[in-house]
């Protein structure tokens, strides 16, 4: 009875230290090639780059070259490309964006400072049904702006912290305050607590309970769940040092000053 007793809690500290251990990811590097840009900002579905040099916006694939640039609004603070047929970018300074197609051509520039309802935009993405995401610093409130009716609604209860970090998708406005809580918020204005993150340098959601980060200079993968709420696995890129990273659809591209390296990932 005694040695029965003793197997079972063998197994059970077993299978908690394999729980408990990092496990690492091993991408397969699918291409290597030159960086000329001073910001590369990522791939859409159709095989195109974009990237900032000299605060022109840029498309590339082989030989086709398409460019924005607006000398007038100063420099680009954020680009979002989840539609590659309406682009977002975001010139914080002058409190305005301006939204692209598929060609780079301008469909439109809104300037929120003459919004009649008063907005300082500090955070910005696509959402859903010609409607932007909006953090407006002014009420410190999430919002929609419908960029075809130049309406602007409020859907959010003020946020008690300042935002560290902040991304979007067509559904969901996400972000992690100074103390490092992760929230998101529905186009409903529901707010849902996900968790804390841990200290980072860099990092990419990819939805409510998976994203990347990078800190010291290594990158890593977290899932969170109730089974294994704090396990996180290293992913084993290539070379030591690089200067930020893009994931999506399980193609992670790693950006240094001079190079630009592309793996395909599997998550667990």
């Amino acid at each position: 009875m005694v040695q029965k007793i003793i197997f079972s809690l063998f197994l059970f500290c077993t299978f908690h230290a394999l729980s408990a251990q990092d496990l690492s990811i091993s991408p397969t590097l699918i291409s290597q090639y030159k960086n000329t840009s001073d910001t590369f900002l990522g791939y859409d579905a159709f095989g195109y780059s974009y990237q900032i040099t000299n605060n022109v916006f840029s498309k590339i694939k082989g030989k086709e070259i398409f460019e924005y640039k607006n000398v007038s609004l100063g420099k680009i603070t954020k680009v979002d490309l989840q539609n590659p047929l309406k682009i977002v970018l975001f010139y914080e300074n002058f409190n305005s964006a301006v939204l692209l197609d598929n060609q780079l051509n301008k469909i439109t520039e809104i300037n929120f400072s003459q919004n009649a309802t008063p907005i300082v935009v500090t955070a910005i993405g696509m959402s859903t049904q010609n409607q932007l995401w909006i953090y407006n610093a002014l009420n410190q409130q999430i919002g929609l702006f419908d960029y075809l009716k130049n309406e602007y609604k409020t859907i959010s209860i003020p946020l008690t912290e300042p935002i560290q970090y902040y991304q979007t998708d067509f559904n969901a406005f996400y972000w992690i305050d100074k103390k490092s809580n992760w929230f998101s918020c529905d186009i409903f204005g529901k707010i849902t607590s996900l968790g804390k993150i841990g200290a980072f340098d860099r990092i990419a959601i990819i939805n409510s309970s998976q994203y990347l980060f990078s800190k010291d200079n290594l990158l890593y993968f977290k899932g969170m769940n109730k089974q294994n709420p704090e396990v996180i696995s290293e992913i084993k890129i290539l070379g030591k040092t690089f200067d930020n990273f893009y994931y999506k659809d399980q193609i992670l591209s790693i950006f240094t000053t001079t190079d630009i390296s592309n793996y395909k990932i599997v998550t667990p």
